[in-house]
């Protein structure tokens, strides 16, 4: 009977050990810009000014707008792509072992400088008129 509770108190003592070491996964997006300074919103969230870093939650498609004065504004959208570690029921396996994981996800942009030339803004409406006419042709 005293070696059965023992076996039962060392297999309960490693569970408990196991389920207080288990790791942590960290989603982080990493955004820069040439140049820095640019104001960046992620889904209509102001998250700070390039270079900046913060958290994230899920994956997917998100909105990326960049704003920096002198600068042509920036708005598109970016794919924050799950690596393996990060598929459903991988993930599982991931946060079992005791270690933390963080994934980091990379997003560059280089900002234009506005173009102030009168002429070639509206030489730039011309040609976008010329297309439109076109497509509706």
């Amino acid at each position: 009977m005293q070696h059965l509770c023992r076996t039962i108190a060392i297999i309960l003592s490693a569970s408990l050990l196991t389920a207080t070491m288990t790791g942590c996964l960290h989603r982080r997006i990493n955004i820069v810009s040439d140049p820095p300074g640019a104001l960046v919103h992620l889904n209509d969230v102001q998250v700070g000014r390039t270079p900046v870093e913060v958290d994230f939650t899920y994956f997917g498609v998100y909105d990326v707008r960049l704003s920096k004065p002198g600068f042509e504004p920036i708005t598109t959208s970016e794919n924050a792509k799950a690596p393996i570690y990060e598929w459903p029921g991988i993930d599982l396996i991931a946060e079992a072992i005791p270690t933390n994981i963080t994934t980091t996800i990379e997003w560059s942009y280089t900002l234009e400088p506005i173009d102030n030339n009168i002429d070639g803004v509206l030489e730039r409406a011309r040609e976008l008129r010329d297309d439109l006419v076109q497509d509706e042709n």
